[in-house]
Formats: C-alpha cells, structure tokens, sequence
C-alpha cells in the first residue's frame, strides 16, 4: 500500500471531526503499549498537534508489567520507544504494574484482568496530571470484533465506541483509529519503520477475539467495503425492525 501514513492521517482526521474528540485545550494522555496500533497514532497525533486548527496537547504513557516474570510474554526494553516518542516531541512516562502479582489466590490470569488493571492505572496517571482525554490505539478491526464477542457471548449489541466518556473519572477516552482497517495500520507502521519493534503480546492468542478475527473475515470475505458496512450499521440503527 503505497503511502500508507497520508491514508492513516486522513482517516484520523475524519474519525477526529466526525467524532467531535478533540476540543480546544484538550490535554490528551495516549496509551503506548509497544504495539504498531499505538504507535501509529501517537505518530499521527504529533503531526496533528502542529497543524489541526484545535490547539491541543499530548503525552504518552507506557505501562511494563510483570507478564515475563510469569512466563508469559511481553518486552520490558522500552528504550525503542521513548526514543520515537521523543523523535516525534512527545512527554514519556513509563510505569511499572504487578497484572499477575495482584490476582487473588486461586484466580487465573486472562486478557480481561490485564486490561482493566492496565486501564486503571491510565486513568489515575491521567487525572493526577490534568489530562482530560485518554487516546487508545483500538482500529476498526478491533471494534468489530469486539462488537461480534458481545454480540455471540453476551447477547448484547455493544463494543468500544469512538468517543466514551467514563462514569467513575474525569476521564474521556477516544479512538481515532476508529475508521482505519487493521491493514492500514500495519502499512504506516512499516513506513514508519515501526515493524522491526513493535510487539505483540502472545497470551491467549487462541482466545475468543482470535475466533472473532476469523469470523469477521470469514462473514465479510475480506472486504474493506463490507467490513465499512457493518461499522456504519452501529449507527444506522432500524428500531421498528428489532425487538
């Protein structure tokens, strides 16, 4: 995919105005796992921030935890990536969590924990450093997959919004990634020359979101198209034909 970066930056800025998430002296944290969706988008928005008529600030937070003292996988060298953050001129913090220290006796790690555990202490870095908006490096795959998860497990028609502002902090969080396909993503990431650093964490790969991913392709035959129009179904919503 030939210039892959304008394709992702311009998707950002639709998802931006479509979804009204920037407002003018917004202080937004991103979460920067190490992984090509992220950094993409903290790439994305440090080009932003120079020429997007909202005036806005950014930083970046990178949370370690202890998965590779347990035997599960995730790269503790960060130094790669405060490097390109401080290439790209963005503040970086790295914080270091206990995910499987804090589980209780007789419970089992999964990817749920480990999330809201990482999602937790985002939110508290964020509000005791005056951000309002926490930036999450979830695209357009990871929506409709997540979408499909509810939708077979819980019997509910829910995923992860572009736009969510959270009950319980101050916190509003966003992704601008929403519109742009997985594919999009790995392209600007091997512009960028991402590809040789970013990781991803391999727990569970053969769990349910891997099954989604499978499903997702399968039902839309890898169509781009497709894949746009179950996207835009969340929002064009036929009341008088469901029950």
């Amino acid at each position: 995919m030939k210039n892959a970066r304008a394709t992702l930056s311009k998707l950002c800025e639709i998802a931006l105005r479509r979804y009204d998430m920037i407002q003018p002296g917004d202080r937004i944290l991103i979460a920067v796992s190490g992984g090509k969706d992220s950094c993409c988008l903290a790439w994305d928005l440090s080009k932003k921030r120079q020429w997007l008529e909202t005036p806005f600030e950014i930083a970046a937070c990178h949370i370690v935890t202890d998965l590779e003292d347990f035997g599960l996988s995730q790269r503790r060298d960060d130094s790669w990536l405060a490097l390109y953050m401080t290439k790209w001129g963005i503040p970086y913090t790295r914080l270091e969590i206990p995910v499987v220290g804090r589980l209780k006796p007789g419970r089992s790690m999964n990817c749920y924990w480990c999330t809201t555990q990482r999602r937790s202490e985002l939110m508290k870095f964020a509000k005791e450093h005056g951000f309002n908006k926490l930036a999450l490096g979830h695209h357009m795959d990871d929506i409709l997959e997540t979408l499909l998860m509810n939708m077979l497990r819980k019997g509910e028609f829910a995923t992860m919004p572009p736009v969510m502002p959270y009950r319980k902090y101050p916190i509003t969080v966003i992704r601008p990634l929403a519109l742009c396909e997985e594919r999009q993503v790995l392209a600007c990431a091997d512009e960028l020359g991402l590809s040789d650093y970013t990781y991803t964490c391999s727990f569970n790969l053969e769990g349910e979101r891997k099954k989604a991913r499978v499903l997702l392709e399968h039902l839309t035959e890898g169509s781009s198209q497709k894949k746009r129009n179950i996207f835009e179904s969340m929002s064009r919503i036929r009341k008088d034909y469901l029950t």
